[in-house]
């Protein structure tokens, strides 16, 4: 809103200094100051009423230490989280660029999902909050709107240069189209396009290259998800390790979204993209002032109504940069947490069918929980945690260059 209106005094009136909300850079800037002073500020208040709500965490019992003095802990503290992002982003973005509308709803879509969740398993007393197929539905229906939309809508484009040659002169003209192509980190030659896989179809297989990106665009946002709401186990871990990875999507949607830098680093120009640079700005202040009361021991819980809205974000960027090939790098974190679960449910299966008892790999899962049964303190395995994510964060940014 701020963005339209200053644009109109600069356009109309020529006030001096209202120019400068024409820079993605200064509206990124007074996005992360306005969401960190949101968060932090009017964090408490919310924290209060949802204290005063009784919206208090139950906590099962798993033998962990200092589990049971977290039990009535205020969960829900997502709603911050959204809250401090979506106020700047209605300030001060350009609000009919498709990528930011795709972002607004799918921070309501997944914050809607885990809202109803956390509803559940508070006032319904029901642990299981709500069930895992009704999850799977929203994620899967999340992944269609933003795989159709990413697909069809006629603002999302890439913009490549086209050599043309005429009586011995060579021109480069950029042209913009619609393309499936994406981006396959550490390799030279490192643009793989989805369609190719349906290339044996025959002529016109392009036409149906959206029977192969929509689904992955659902496998990638249920993946990433999924392993953000696993990884919201201990006090900062998701909320931390998050805010490093989103900062990482920061850069790669700056430089892909400006026709200079993008052309110097030789890598794909997306037009308009880097307007999200104003939502990652806002979504990391977000985060750092959730933070404030989320650290060790901490005050709040983001509740599924913070981690499952994290994770749609997370994957809804990548996708949109195309960058989603880098997320196992990226959010290694995420997909190691996701990965020990699936391991240990399995080995338990398997060892159970097998031998009549069943057998573990770790401790206990996800892979926090197995630090902390070996006696770590959770701050020791929160720290390091984030450490593993800056490293994984400074290898994925250095893929710009690095092939």
């Amino acid at each position: 809103m701020l963005y339209y209106l200053f644009e109109y005094l600069d356009k109309t009136m020529d006030v001096p200094g209202t120019g400068v909300f024409q820079y993605i850079t200064f509206r990124s800037a007074l996005a992360i100051i306005l969401s960190l002073m949101i968060s932090t500020i009017y964090g408490k208040k919310i924290i209060n009423f949802l204290r005063n709500q009784q919206v208090g965490e139950t906590v099962r019992e798993l033998g962990l230490q200092g589990q049971n003095e977290k039990a009535g802990t205020p969960t829900m503290g997502g709603l911050i989280i959204i809250i401090a992002t979506l106020i700047p982003v209605i300030l001060l973005t350009k609000l009919n660029n498709i990528y930011i509308i795709l972002l607004i709803v799918t921070t309501l879509w997944m914050g809607t999902i885990g809202f109803i969740d956390d509803y559940i398993k508070i006032f319904k007393k029901d642990k299981q909050g709500l069930k895992g197929i009704f999850k799977v539905i929203g994620q899967v229906g999340l992944g269609l709107i933003v795989g159709s939309v990413l697909y069809f809508h006629p603002g999302v484009t890439v913009r490549e240069k086209a050599v043309n040659q005429t009586e011995n002169v060579v021109s480069q003209t950029p042209i913009e189209h619609k393309s499936t192509t994406t981006t396959i980190p550490f390799t030279k030659n490192n643009e793989l396009d989805y369609a190719k896989f349906i290339e044996w179809t025959g002529e016109g297989y392009e036409n149906w290259a959206w029977l192969i990106f929509i689904p992955i665009v659902i496998f990638i946002i249920t993946a990433v998800s999924n392993g953000a709401n696993l990884t919201d186990g201990i006090d900062g871990l998701a909320a931390g390790t998050s805010a490093i990875s989103v900062l990482a999507l920061g850069i790669f949607t700056f430089v892909s979204g400006n026709v200079i830098l993008s052309d110097y680093l030789n890598i794909m120009y997306i037009p308009n993209s880097g307007e999200m640079t104003v939502f990652i700005s806002a979504f990391v202040g977000a985060l750092i002032g959730f933070l404030w009361y989320n650290s060790f021991p901490a005050s709040v819980f983001m509740g599924d109504t913070g981690s499952l809205t994290i994770g749609g974000i997370i994957a809804v960027l990548a996708i949109s940069v195309r960058k989603e090939m880098l997320l196992p790098v990226l959010c290694a974190i995420f997909f190691a947490e996701n990965l020990s679960v699936i391991l240990q449910v399995s080995y338990f299966k398997y060892t159970k069918k097998r031998f009549g008892e069943g057998r573990r790999i770790f401790l206990m899962s996800p892979l926090h929980h197995h630090y902390q049964k070996k006696g770590y303190h959770e701050s020791k395995i929160v720290t390091r945690f984030w450490i593993v994510a800056i490293l994984l964060a400074i290898v994925s940014i250095v893929t710009l260059k690095l092939r």
